[in-house]
């Protein structure tokens, strides 16, 4: 069964990015090494402070669409959640 993400990735000023993939592993790298020209790259948007996993892609994009039209601060709230201090979640998917 495949996995889908729905992540945010953030930098120090803690400007905010969300974006779903079926692969957060190599999106991960690719978002770190600024293989993509765009926003994450612009901003030095380098550190996952937080991901959700579905098993239907349909999920993930409307949850990815539900996110992305909340409130800053609703944002933030569920980062703090389940990532009290902010730290790089992308740790777990190395190697």
């Amino acid at each position: 069964m495949k996995n889908y993400y729905v992540y945010i990735m953030t930098n120090n000023s803690k400007t905010l990015y969300i974006g779903v993939t079926d692969d957060l592993k190599r999106r991960l790298f690719e978002h770190k090494n600024k293989l993509i020209d765009g926003f994450t790259k612009k901003y030095n948007l380098t550190r996952l402070v937080y991901f959700e996993t579905f098993n239907r892609i349909e999920d993930a994009i409307r949850r990815e669409k539900q996110l992305k039209n909340w409130h800053r601060q609703w944002k933030i709230n569920l980062i703090e959640s389940m990532n009290r201090e902010w730290k790089d979640l992308s740790l777990e998917f190395e190697n």
